[in-house]
């Protein structure tokens, strides 16, 4: 292995135990098993069987339902035969969070139960407990003492089970030791594995979810490290991070966390957790799996193709997958030196381009006054096929285009180059102050010494090669092994046909390598292929690219992939959860009421639970929470802090914002 996967330099699928769940097998080479969650009453059994049946046509291969008390699990009995009844087998998951008891009841009739272990003994009151080393190792015994007859059931009924952490709910005992870290997320669920493991249960699936894929990747990378040290082998890894969201914050979010660990062999079931219909998570599933079928043992760009002569294997020695740390890099002007990374639109195939063309990223131009209004969300950059747009922009945004058009470019101070790596490397030194250089990576690597000597640079990082994200890693890995402090935009085209596909490609390609630290700006784009067909689809009525232009698409995506990897934080942060059974009111419909009000807090992130599972713990990193707390109830927090209980859930979405008022966190629209 290579820190936390079977290769760094090529797709290989990290091997991991197999596990039996029912007749599904998971782990050690089998497909990647896509699942969701149903959102039901679990007491409604037709209701549930109803569902469950839409998610098993729409694709899922396994199905969780909450079993929050006894009754729910023994409920479950009837969900499951009115199921088989029906025709359907598909293996059935007991998502349990508090009752020990109703686990021990569902390991007897189900396939697999979930259990989360910083909840599932642990008490969690947001208290800090000093403990002693024997202090501590007697509370280890307690969980043995709780956790054991569960795993001996599961043992004699041939169950499986899912030891699921959540960043948010990690029991006080272990964050007065590790803190809320992606180590004590390991630790919460090795001490449940290696008690497993104790009685010789071996059929065990684990998860490290969080809201932040910052911290739900580390916890992964760390988890598949320590297994490994520890036992020399590993179980199978259930990916996913909670509380996405919804549309396509939801789906960016989710593709950023489970695609950064895909790309790198790591995972053997997914769940997009999004905050719509259980169904509607399955195809976002599909289309994030679809990117490694067929996939396995494909060399990456390590291998030039031209000459079919090996790459040098990369030195590791400056990598810090478990830890964020941004590459240090000089700043040439807006651009690098631990300024937010820039976006850059691509506008080189509008054949006109008038001051209606910059709408869609973020530039809207008022005739009336002759003034602009630049959004939140704005482009820093546009890159053009031609020497001159023809009208004055707005004096924040810059203009690339090709070094010949630019030499008849009309300002030299809003109009910037771009050059082939060869081309750059042959001329003396360039006039502009931002000189703007492509690398095909690891084609071109040779030119970056010689490029990187010149004044003013910066270098446009992509690969055409099959695994473009760990090849342009590999030349990041490169550049801080040489001392090269150049500042790097990560350029990501798509050939993809549909807006999800798109979505996750981008967020894979160019989220993980942020995540990592790497990456100074983002330009993101579509091949001509993509690119047509969008236009010709948008020109037909079609709901194509969710209404947008796909100026507009790419230019929503490439923020929303900077505020999921918590690069640049350009609008309101929401973190939903995707319902369930357990949910106390209407989460789709409460989470759109709230976002129509909110959507203009600039960095405000708001939670919206459905209960207390997903409280006060789930929210994580949250500044306000809005939480279901009994039947048309609702909680209102301040981070962790219960500020309104019991509110009437009809006035609650106001007292939200009257709580945004008094911490001045509001701002009138």
């Amino acid at each position: 292995m290579e820190l936390f996967a079977e290769s760094l330099t090529q797709y290989k699928r990290l091997l991991t135990k197999e596990v039996k769940i029912g007749d599904l097998l998971l782990g050690n080479n089998h497909p990647i098993r896509v699942q969701t969650m149903t959102t039901t009453d679990t007491m409604d059994t037709i209701a549930t069987v109803e569902q469950t049946i839409r998610c098993i046509e729409a694709g899922a291969e396994l199905v969780r339902i909450t079993a929050p008390s006894k009754k729910e699990a023994e409920n479950l009995l009837n969900i499951k035969n009115e199921l088989k009844k029906r025709g359907y087998t598909t293996p059935l998951v007991a998502d349990i969070h508090f009752t020990p008891n109703a686990a021990e009841v569902a390991a007897r009739i189900i396939e697999k139960v979930r259990v989360n272990p910083g909840n599932y003994v642990d008490k969690k009151k947001f208290e800090q407990i000093e403990y002693t080393d024997a202090e501590y190792a007697e509370e280890i015994d307690r969980i043995r003492d709780r956790f054991t007859p569960l795993v001996k059931i599961c043992k004699e009924y041939g169950t499986a089970m899912r030891i699921g952490t959540n960043h948010g709910s990690l029991s006080d005992r272990i964050m007065s030791r590790y803190g809320d870290t992606p180590i004590g997320m390991v630790e919460s669920a090795m001490e449940f594995l290696r008690i497993a493991r104790s009685e010789s249960y071996h059929q065990i699936i684990l998860s490290m979810k969080a809201s932040n894929p910052q911290v739900m990747v580390q916890a992964y990378r760390l988890l598949i490290k320590t297994m490994q040290d520890e036992f020399g082998e590993i179980y199978p890894l259930h990916l996913g991070v909670t509380e996405a969201g919804d549309g396509e914050e939801g789906r960016i979010k989710s593709a950023v966390g489970i695609g950064t660990l895909m790309e790198d062999g790591i995972g053997d079931t997914i769940r997009v957790s999004l905050t719509e219909d259980p169904e509607l998570e399955i195809p976002v599933c599909r289309d994030i799996v679809k990117r490694y079928e067929n996939k396995v043992d494909q060399l990456t760009s390590l291998k030039v193709e031209k000459d079919n002569t090996p790459y040098q294997p990369i030195n590791l020695s400056t990598y810090q997958p478990f830890n964020f740390k941004r590459q240090q890099t000089k700043a040439v002007n807006n651009i690098g030196g631990g300024q937010v990374p820039v976006v850059i639109a691509d506008l080189s195939k509008v054949a006109h381009i008038t001051p209606a063309s910059l709408k869609g990223i973020g530039y809207t131009y008022n005739e009336a006054d002759d003034k602009w209004n630049i959004a939140d969300a704005a482009a820093d950059y546009v890159y053009i096929n031609q020497p001159d747009i023809g009208f004055a922009l707005p004096g924040t945004l810059k203009v690339i285009t090709s070094y010949e058009h630019w030499k008849n470019a009309p300002d030299a101070n809003q109009y910037f180059p771009i050059y082939c790596a060869e081309h750059f490397a042959a001329i003396e030194q360039p006039d502009s102050p931002i000189n703007f250089v492509m690398i095909d990576c690891p084609q071109e690597e040779q030119y970056l010494q010689r490029v990187t000597q010149k004044q003013n640079v910066v270098l446009c990082l992509s690969s055409t090669q099959k695994n473009a994200m760990q090849t342009v890693r590999a030349t990041c890995i490169k550049l801080q092994q040489e001392h090269i402090t150049a500042p790097i935009v990560l350029i990501t085209d798509s050939n993809w046909d549909t807006a999800d596909e798109h979505l996750i490609h981008y967020a894979t390609e160019t989220g993980a390598l942020f995540l990592d630290g790497f990456g100074d700006g983002i330009c993101l784009g579509m091949t001509n292929n993509a690119y047509a067909q969008a236009a010709t689809l948008n020109a037909s009525g079609r709901n194509y690219l969710n209404n947008q232009s796909p100026e507009q698409f790419v230019n929503n995506t490439a923020f929303s992939i900077l505020q999921a990897t918590r690069m640049r934080i350009s609008k309101t942060e929401y973190i939903s959860c995707p319902s369930c059974g357990r949910t106390l009111f209407d989460l789709q419909e409460t989470t759109t009421k709230i976002r129509s009000v909110t959507n203009h807090l600039k960095g405000v992130k708001i939670a919206i639970m459905g209960c207390i599972v997903n409280g006060p713990g789930e929210m994580a990193d949250a500044d306000f929470g809005y939480v279901g707390s009994g039947p048309g109830k609702i909680t209102l927090y301040r981070g962790k802090e219960v500020v309104k209980r019991n509110v009437n859930s009809e006035v609650a979405v106001d007292e939200l914002i009257n709580l945004l008022k008094e911490n001045e966190a509001w701002v009138e629209p």
